[in-house]
């Protein structure tokens, strides 16, 4: 059985208006479905036949939207939080984990074969498997460069630089977990940086297909108005056995 967990507790405020009466994860796109709706078809066609929606804020609606996953032939169940917890916390409160289980933000428009991503995980045997994605940001500025005497040494005009980021999809090993104190605030960035420290295996897979993370009002509204491109993308490397689209 594979089992993946969605975050899906989060207030949204970065999505403001949008946000104000639903939450973020029920935000509709197309006028057709749901971010997490997109997101749970998605896993249940990569065989993720257990899913848990991490929840929170507004929880309710997300209860009675999706039900017990019946409509897509899975086991969906929820785990609530009392307080926020970031973005790992919420998974210490989860007692049933097996072994190893998929991770993914609610919020995000992906064609990452998850399947896949998530059996090789296994293969490697890592601790946590990390989703990444490459970033050019452009500044708009000229960029200065000093030495510690003030002197100018180098100078760039409006410069860009690529950088790996964390797309919000990743694989973890139930251990990691059972390390963290129980209901703890403690975020993706600290799971990071306490994992160096740590010496724990935590790997990188690379990916260049489409990926949107919809945390800024611009990104929702590029994504609705471009819901039957971005749609079409999606369903282009999703398998069609069991399919619900």
């Amino acid at each position: 059985m594979k089992r993946a967990i969605v975050l899906a507790g989060g207030k949204g405020v970065r999505l403001l208006p949008y946000t104000t009466l639903i939450p973020k994860p029920l935000v509709p796109l197309g006028g057709k479905y749901s971010i997490l709706e997109i997101v749970i078809m998605q896993l249940a066609n990569a065989g993720f036949n257990h899913i848990t929606l991490a929840v929170n804020h507004l929880s309710d609606l997300i209860m009675a939207y999706f039900g017990d996953g019946s409509k897509w032939s899975i086991k969906l169940d929820y785990s609530r939080e009392n307080e926020p917890l970031s973005t790992i916390g919420p998974l210490t409160l989860i007692q049933d984990l097996p072994e190893d289980f998929l991770v993914i933000n609610g919020d995000i428009l992906c064609n990452l074969d998850y399947g896949a991503f998530y059996n090789l995980h296994l293969l490697q045997k890592n601790d946590v498997t990390v989703a990444a994605y490459r970033r050019d940001v452009h500044i708009d500025f000229g960029v200065i460069i000093q030495n510690s005497n003030n002197k100018l040494i180098d100078f760039q005009e409006k410069p860009s630089y690529s950088f790996e980021v964390s797309m919000g999809i990743f694989c973890l090993n139930k251990k990691i977990i059972d390390q963290l104190p129980t209901a703890l605030s403690y975020g993706f960035d600290t799971l990071m940086q306490d994992g160096i420290k740590n010496k724990n295996k935590i790997f990188i897979h690379s990916f260049d297909g489409y990926w949107l993370d919809i945390g800024r009002p611009q990104d929702y509204d590029y994504a609705n108005s471009n819901f039957e491109e971005i749609f079409s993308i999606l369903k282009a490397d999703i398998s069609t056995k069991n399919t619900v689209f």
